[in-house]
């Protein structure tokens, strides 16, 4: 009987042949990708003020004139997994006060509930290697209420609901259009760009689309490196020939008849600092072109570092027009860049990617089901970014800009001067979380591995490479604070992606674990030792992840000789033991050396679950976690003089020692001898 392929498999569909030339290397289908974060502005990367505050330092107002120091943002956009090169959208209705270039959202100081995006968009599809990607913006034709949601925001509390995008009455009578935006790729540096727009109002409406394509700035941080150049050129077609040091030449072709604009993507200081600009081409020029009717703002010599296709659309109520651009490095001698095979391209990638989902997914779902789900892989998929965050290079300030405060050297992120982040990684979200989370992160690996599971192996790898693990073996939570205190859940999500893998493949992917596991051993280290003060097997660790279900902020320190026995910190490390436990007993079926190292986890968590439920060490009194008459499990505040106080809210803190679970089959512990022995035996 021949076994099923995987649709992921290279024999099964397009897709899985795709992914399995990424894989050899054969042909790199992801070098670009929906990479672009959809907010850069307010990040702590961003951030080079006296007193840390990110939102204030860079505020959303800044963000069409200013020049991004780390990484860009878009509306919808694409970029390479470098981000040398961003596409994105710019729209304008003619009553916003400025382009929307970008999604606008509430600060954390802003939003009632914290930080929150006030948009309407929705990621409709994408593939793996995202040979096909759909999302859809709603654009209201009233001018955006701005000022009505950052308003009405700040006068609710914390008790109320949040003032949404709807709530302001933006979309009644359907007066909006639907952009929507689809990329589809003919060849790994050949991506087509498909954008429909629909009036859905009951009376004719004009909207100006801009296409925009630019290099990110490297340049003005690092004096004396190339700069990279974009022109107009001649050819059928309006077209942008890109040329950067990384990939040669590129031609941006664009359909029909748009204006084309050309300008630099640098700061325009004038606006935001009243000091005068280096080039009178700068980063807002296509909003002063647009809504200023200001034309001179644009470079005459047509050409610059960041370049847009201006389309006026007029469309009737009801009506749809379509815009199609192609990006590619096909040389200009080529035949047309919007010949039939545009269209047959687009079909062929929508009807891959159909049946790519069609196999991925069980018979048994309802149609609807199934649209769930690929729009929920299409939501993990889109939300791949590329992050760039150097600490030392953050701390220090760059040549020719001015210096960073004195104050950052013993601030935020100062102890971790040897992160070099510079990857393509999975972000919980691309507006409200544009950074990537340790613990989020494995979560996402999980999922991943449904569909990517090469990608959602080396996502794991990473967080444990020395460019992000701290040299004591701390994995970096986040950037608002690296050295916070996440879950031990990585271990866990190597284990499941490993199980994951080996049920699709038939065979395990032992380098991958073995490569985890001896790093997480670093990681696991470091819990003991610095998690556990009292070397008691009762931990601590802060917040965990947790922080909106403790009494008070665990993040930060309590009085001296006070110290927070937490239950969910001491369960996650009974689930990291196990969870390493069952990763040594896979990797001891071929190395019967990791028999012993099994046997060590086994010990960890008898030790701490003994702990837990009110067990002393010799010569000292248990914990008490536990509570026998309640049934439930507690943080205890423990003070110097003995004192123990339970804090009695019932809440996952106690549930989590339920997830300390871990299943061995008889015939294993057959294999392993020696650990079966020390498995019942005494400890």
């Amino acid at each position: 009987m021949t076994a099923r392929l995987h649709p992921f498999d290279a024999g099964a569909t397009a897709e899985g042949r795709r992914l399995d030339e990424e894989r050899r290397r054969v042909k790199r289908w992801s070098r670009w990708g929906p990479y672009l974060a959809d907010r850069a502005w307010g990040a702590v990367r961003e951030d080079y003020s006296r007193d840390a505050t990110p939102w204030e330092y860079f505020p959303h107002d800044h963000a069409r004139s200013r020049a991004y120091r780390w990484n860009e943002d878009g509306l919808a956009g694409l970029c390479d997994r470098h981000q040398h090169i961003c596409f994105a959208l710019a729209l304008w209705n003619g009553r916003d006060p400025f382009l929307k270039e970008r999604l606008f959202g509430l600060t954390n100081h802003e939003g009632n509930h914290g930080e929150d995006v006030k948009e309407c968009y929705f990621y409709l599809d994408n593939t793996p290697t995202h040979s096909y990607m759909k999302c859809l913006y709603k654009y209201p034709q009233k001018a955006f209420p701005y000022a009505a949601l950052v308003t009405e925001n700040g006068r609710r509390g914390r008790d109320d609901p949040e003032f949404e995008l709807f709530d302001t009455g933006i979309f009644d009578g359907d007066e909006y259009f639907d952009v929507q935006v689809e990329y589809a790729k003919a060849d790994v540096d050949d991506i087509l760009i498909r954008i429909l727009v629909t009036n859905h109002g009951p009376d004719a409406a004009h909207l100006d689309v801009l296409p925009t394509i630019w290099f990110r700035n490297t340049w003005s941080w690092s004096p004396g490196s190339p700069k990279p150049q974009m022109r107009r050129r001649e050819s059928a077609e309006p077209t942008v020939e890109l040329d950067h040091p990384a990939y040669g030449r590129r031609w941006l072709r664009c359909d029909g008849a748009p204006t084309v604009l050309f300008t630099e993507n640098e700061t325009n200081r004038q606006r935001l600092f009243g000091s005068p600009n280096p080039t009178p081409y700068v980063k807002d020029a296509f909003h002063r072109v647009v809504v200023d009717r200001n034309s001179g703002a644009a470079n005459p010599a047509h050409e610059g570092t960041k370049a847009a296709a201006w389309y006026a659309v007029d469309l009737a109520p009801g009506e749809t027009t379509k815009i199609r651009l192609r990006f590619t490095d096909v040389t200009e001698d080529a035949p047309s860049a919007f010949a039939d095979t545009f269209t047959t391209t687009f079909d062929t990638r929508i009807r891959e990617a159909d049946e790519l989902y069609a196999r991925l997914f069980p018979a048994t779902l309802s149609a609807d089901a199934r649209n769930v789900a690929r729009q929920a892989v299409a939501g993990l998929l889109w939300s791949k970014q590329f992050y760039h965050y150097v600490v030392q290079e953050w701390l220090d300030g760059d040549p020719g800009q001015p210096p960073p405060p004195a104050e950052r050297l013993q601030g935020r992120n100062a102890k971790w001067t040897h992160v070099y982040n510079e990857d393509v990684l999975a972000v919980p979200d691309k507006w409200e979380y544009p950074w990537y989370a340790a613990w989020d992160l494995a979560f996402h690996a999980v999922a991943l591995a449904l569909v990517d599971a090469d990608f959602a192996k080396d996502q794991l790898v990473l967080l444990l490479r020395e460019w992000y693990m701290h040299p004591n073996g701390q994995l970096p939570a986040y950037e608002w604070a690296l050295d916070d205190v996440n879950p031990p859940v990585h271990a866990w999500a190597a284990w499941r992606v490993y199980k994951i893998d080996q049920k699709r493949r038939g065979k395990g992917d032992r380098v991958f674990l073995e490569r985890v596991f001896l790093k997480l051993l670093l990681n696991f280290t470091w819990w003991v030792n610095r998690e556990d003060t009292q070397g008691l097997n009762v931990f601590e660790g802060g917040f965990l992840g947790l922080d909106n279900i403790g009494l008070f902020d665990r993040s930060q320190p309590l009085p001296s000789g006070v110290r927070l026995e937490q239950s969910d910190a001491t369960s996650w490390m009974a689930m990291y033991a196990l969870n390493m436990l069952a990763i040594a007993v896979e990797l001891a079926k071929d190395d019967h050396a990791y028999e012993d190292v099994a046997s060590k986890f086994w010990e960890h968590f008898v030790y701490i679950a003994h702990a837990m439920t009110g067990g002393a060490m010799p010569g000292r009194e248990g914990h008490n976690l536990w509570d026998e008459e309640d049934g439930f499990f507690y943080d205890v505040l423990a003070f110097s003089n003995g004192q123990r106080l339970p804090l009695k809210m019932r809440s996952m803190v106690g549930l989590l020692p339920l997830l300390a679970v871990e299943t061995i089959e008889p015939s294993m512990l057959k294999q392993l001898p020696g650990f079966a022995r020390r498995l019942t035996g005494p400890i």
